[in-house]
């Protein structure tokens, strides 16, 4: 997978489990601060790739961000809230 590149979508990142997420956001990292280095030297040749760069390290941290928050699931594991909500229904259902 290319960092910076269109196929890098939101939709893409749901089905990478957290653990893939950092190691992207590490590589993404690394781009950007050779980018940086690239720039400062004048030996950039495409000025939108650093845009390119900074919007798919913001797109990992929000998908990141939002599984944090329980907003995202996370691929291939069951929510808590999920479970918690079909227990609690259980038990009212054998209270009654």
């Amino acid at each position: 997978m290319a960092i910076g590149s269109k196929d890098l979508a939101i939709t893409e990142l749901d089905t990478f489990e957290n653990e893939r997420l950092t190691e992207e956001l590490k590589k993404a990292k690394a781009e950007l601060f050779n980018l940086r280095f690239q720039s400062a030297t004048g030996q950039l040749e495409h000025h939108g790739r650093v845009r390119q760069v900074k919007r798919d390290i913001a797109r990992i941290y929000t998908v990141l961000n939002e599984r944090k928050l329980g907003i995202r699931a996370t691929p291939g594991a069951v929510t808590e809230t999920k479970t918690k909500k079909q227990a609690d229904d259980a038990a009212e259902t054998k209270e009654a």
